[in-house]
């Protein structure tokens, strides 16, 4: 049996040395658990990149946003709000951290919904935060209308 001893002559440097590679591994921890959590973060800060997130959603839409409007989610959430969250959290999107905040909704008319001529009175709604999407829908406007994630 062989023992090998180390002598440290200052043992504020080994301290030192031990602290950096904790700070390090937690800081790659943190990185690699962002990058596999499975939720995609789309930069939409502009009219283009809105429109190609859509089609790589499968829907057609208006050239343009027909509306954009900014909301304010409320600090405290009523039914309303708690159910359209879970429909936000089925797609990989939480709205508890906006809350409070002020986000623009970007509308478009929705062309080729599945068993709808012409799609008439379907809309897709973006949440937009800081030039990200944090959340959406594909609702009809009508009375009896439905609400569905973003993706076809």
């Amino acid at each position: 049996m062989f023992i090998k001893t180390i002598k440290v002559k200052k043992p504020g440097r080994l301290a030192a040395v031990l602290a950096a590679a904790g700070i390090l591994l937690a800081v790659l921890l943190v990185c690699a658990a962002v990058k596999y959590s499975g939720r995609s973060v789309y930069e939409l800060n502009s009219e283009t990149r809105r429109q190609e997130f859509l089609k790589e959603m499968g829907w057609e839409t208006s050239d343009e946003y027909d509306e954009c409007k900014a909301v304010k989610i409320p600090e405290k959430w009523n039914d309303v709000y708690i159910n359209y969250n879970k429909l936000q959290k089925e797609q990989g999107f939480d709205l508890t951290d906006y809350k409070g905040k002020n986000v623009e909704v970007y509308t478009y008319r929705v062309k080729n919904y599945p068993g709808r001529e012409k799609s008439e009175g379907v809309v897709c709604n973006l949440m937009i935060y800081k030039g990200q999407l944090i959340g959406g829908d594909v609702c009809s406007t009508e009375l009896d209308g439905f609400m569905q994630g973003l993706k076809k």
